[in-house]
């Protein structure tokens, strides 16, 4: 079980470090190629987006690391439900946005990787 958080809590943090630095192969490593990121819109529409048409997306923007944004990742807790299957909540920011995610994690042929993020965006000052 320690090694099952130990590896959940390095695949988190390849993501933050992907997310921050804008490095697609990191987010290609923590995330499954099927996943894809889900919230829901002001007008009250969910929108599903992908995997590889948000990786497009992120390959295309600056990174916030290169914008000069301050970092403020935080994991917030890592639940291991079973020996295949975990929940991670995370909270980012490339302000003026605030994000927190959900994550579930599958270990599929030994490995943990990212299925599926649900988010939710927070606009501050």
């Amino acid at each position: 079980m320690y090694n099952d958080l130990r590896a959940i809590e390095a695949v988190t943090w390849t993501y933050l470090n992907g997310l921050y630095e804008g490095d697609v192969a990191k987010l290609e490593h923590a995330f499954h190629p099927t996943s894809a990121l889900t919230t829901a819109q002001e007008d009250g529409t969910i929108k599903i987006v992908p995997r590889d048409e948000w990786l497009k997306a992120v390959r295309e923007r600056p990174s916030p690391k290169a914008a000069g944004m301050v970092r403020g990742d935080h994991i917030l807790t890592i639940d291991l439900v079973g020996p295949t299957l975990a929940l991670v909540k995370v909270k980012c920011q490339m302000p003026p946005r605030y994000f927190t995610d959900l994550l579930s994690f599958l270990k599929v042929d030994s490995k943990w990787q990212i299925v599926q993020k649900v988010f939710m965006t927070e606009m501050g000052p």
